[in-house]
């Protein structure tokens, strides 16, 4: 369930840009994101640098297209929300506060959580959905500057950089937790 929260204003974004305006497709994820933020608020969770900071992105394009310049092409567009969640993912570690960090800790018991490989593999982990978001942007570039790219070949990238930081984000803390000899749920500290 967690995990569709976190991707349902990306998925509901890039839809919607298939079938109505750039800017319909902004607010729409914008009001996902604030959706979001009012659940986990209202289940006592603490608002995510991750959610929060998309819905700045989202309303921020969503508003540039509606105000200033509706012309902006797809690609465009699609490259602003890259750059933005790129941002978003680089900026929470040069923060030190990795955005899956609050995930975790909403996730695992408190020991685990105090464990000093915890933090590291929360680092490992958003790295991972920042490098994600480096190649989307990358294979965003490319179709700006090389326009006869099939449009899939960009669709293509972007769906295996999520799916991989998704497949990673579930397969490494099961990976530490076997090679460490762990409890469930532990991230013990690496050597």
């Amino acid at each position: 369930m967690a995990i569709f929260l976190i991707l349902a204003p990306y998925g509901v974004y890039a839809f919607l840009m298939l079938l109505t305006s750039a800017t319909i497709s902004m607010f729409a994820a914008t009001a996902i994101c604030l959706g979001t933020i009012a659940i986990d608020v209202a289940r006592g969770r603490s608002v995510k640098i991750l959610t929060a900071g998309s819905a700045i992105v989202f309303a921020g394009i969503g508003l540039y297209l509606a105000v200033l310049n509706p012309a902006v092409g797809t690609l465009a567009v699609k490259l602003s929300v890259d750059v933005g969640i790129f941002a978003i993912s680089l900026g929470s570690m040069l923060l030190r506060r990795p955005f899956t960090l609050q995930y975790a800790l909403e996730a695992v018991p408190a020991e685990t959580a105090a464990m000093p490989g915890f933090l590291r593999a929360n680092y490992i982990i958003t790295g991972a959905w920042t490098a994600a978001a480096l190649l989307m942007m990358a294979s965003n570039i490319v179709l700006l500057y090389v326009p006869g790219l099939p449009i899939w070949s960009s669709l293509a990238v972007a769906f295996a950089a999520r799916n991989s930081a998704i497949y990673f984000t579930k397969w490494y803390p099961e990976y530490r937790r076997i090679k460490y000899g762990a409890p469930t749920g532990a991230l013990p500290n690496s050597r």
